[in-house]
């Protein structure tokens, strides 16, 4: 074992998040989170009926408002404005 190393490769990392688990880490209700994205303000696949959140449009948000200080984070991933 290296010290020091991350030990998390990239294999073992969640690439998709059910909405209940998105809203609970962007901290918004899971009714926000699905009308957002029924209305094309924030990315999401639907799978067999049900609706997964890509990890890496929650880690593009988090890099855009980190960057910026602070932005409609939802309008600016989807690429439109709310």
């Amino acid at each position: 074992m290296i010290i020091g190393r991350n030990t998390t490769d990239s294999a073992s990392r969640k690439r998709f998040y059910a909405v209940a688990e998105a809203a609970r880490l962007l901290g918004l209700s899971e009714p926000t989170l699905y009308r957002a994205i029924r209305g094309g303000q924030f990315p999401a696949i639907r799978v067999r009926g049900r609706y997964v959140v890509p990890a890496a449009a929650i880690d593009q948000m988090e890099a855009e408002a980190l960057a910026l200080g602070g932005v409609d984070s939802i309008g600016s991933v989807s690429g439109r404005t709310a």
